[in-house]
């Protein structure tokens, strides 16, 4: 058995601070009252320059349908987790991926999670964004 963590936090609040934690969770309390379209504008950002249009259109028509309640809960349980006490107890094989050009879950959060689990793996796939699984998909796999 073993674990991939992908653009992984150990938290919002234990990868980037409590005030960096609030200030996403208002933002998406924001999000969440707006139609899917406004919602689906934010998906660029998730994204590297160089993403393939294609990838971006696609991930932006899934977006667009997103569920409030369920955005919500995501965002609530990111902003409250801090993980960081628990990440030692890791027993599993890691591999961590993270992209370079990756603005939400920076390269220096993986860094601190690799150093932070026993028998990880840190890799960084170069100028790939936040959704490496779309973005990269082969690369990914």
């Amino acid at each position: 058995m073993t674990l991939v963590l992908a653009g992984a936090y150990a938290g919002w609040t234990g990868s980037l601070g409590h005030a960096a934690a609030q200030e996403r969770l208002g933002r998406s309390e924001g999000a969440a009252s707006l139609p899917g379209e406004f919602v689906a504008a934010m998906v660029p950002s998730m994204f590297s320059v160089s993403a393939p249009p294609d990838c971006v259109e696609e991930f932006t028509v899934s977006v667009a349908q997103f569920r409030p309640a369920g955005f919500l809960a995501m965002a609530r349980a990111s902003a409250e987790a801090d993980l960081t006490d628990i990440l030692n107890d890791i027993d599993l094989p890691t591999l961590l991926l993270f992209g370079d050009a990756d603005v939400r879950a920076p390269v220096n959060v993986g860094e601190r999670l690799h150093a932070a689990i026993p028998d990880s793996r840190f890799v960084i796939m170069p100028g790939v964004g936040h959704v490496s699984s779309v973005e990269a998909a082969e690369r990914f796999n």
